[in-house]
């Protein structure tokens, strides 16, 4: 996997190099500290993936969109300041794959690189929890396979999954738990707003792969609880 990282800052620049050096799957082909620099690296050399810090001095999100026209199947993972959530959803759209912030840890961060490097999407909790705050519309930004441990759930979005992957509907849910039609629905959709998924099965899956149920379980057979 060829990498190029992009920051203006040494001194990250030096810590993701040193964290992603051991690994012999990885090739770090270039720094670059500046938008014109990293898209004269990208000209010039094969690359897989770039790790980037579109917000550093030197550098702005238009670079994103400026790399995906330049190598439509580049894959991009932003590694920022903390962001609001609107600049969070434009770099969404202009192409980036994954996102996580700088705060969080190297073993994190790590991560993100492989799992972006493989083609699948990585996003740090804390990047969704600022597009949820925002009641922003997350369907709109194409989540459905990201992958991020730190997820925030609450006890009550946990109670309601497993009720979910057991196969039951809002309305049943509802009189279990004494809730309202409505406020199980805002709860569903919170739910697959956070997991990044976008219907049913996805929340069955995670239920399933974080534990919360057994496979043996859940039912697939109740049509009207996978709507």
């Amino acid at each position: 996997m060829k990498i190029v990282l992009a920051d203006s800052n040494e001194l990250v620049r030096l810590g993701i190099r040193s964290a992603l050096k051991n690994d012999t799957r990885i090739e770090l082909i270039g720094e670059a500290t500046s938008s014109q620099g990293l898209l004269d690296l990208v000209k010039s050399f094969e690359t897989d993936l770039i790790v980037v810090d579109y917000t550093s001095k030197g550098f702005s999100i238009d670079v994103i969109l400026k790399l995906r026209t330049l190598r439509k199947h580049i894959r991009i993972l932003a590694i920022t300041p903390e962001q609001s959530a609107q600049t969070l959803v434009d770099a969404l759209r202009s192409g980036v794959m994954s996102y996580v912030k700088k705060d969080c840890s190297i073993s994190e961060i790590i991560e993100a690189v492989k799992e972006t490097g493989k083609g699948n999407k990585f996003f740090c909790g804390q990047i969704l929890e600022t597009i949820q705050l925002a009641n922003l519309d997350v369907d709109d930004i194409d989540l459905d396979a990201f992958s991020c441990e730190p997820v925030v759930l609450s006890d009550r979005e946990c109670q309601i999954i497993v009720l979910i992957a057991e196969g039951n509907t809002n309305t049943q849910i509802a009189d279990m738990l004494f809730l309202s039609n409505h406020t199980v629905g805002t709860h569903r959709k919170n739910i697959m707003s956070k997991l990044g998924v976008r219907n049913t099965a996805g929340i069955v899956m995670y239920a399933v792969k974080t534990n919360l149920i057994s496979p043996n379980k859940f039912l697939f057979a109740r049509e009207s609880g996978l709507s």
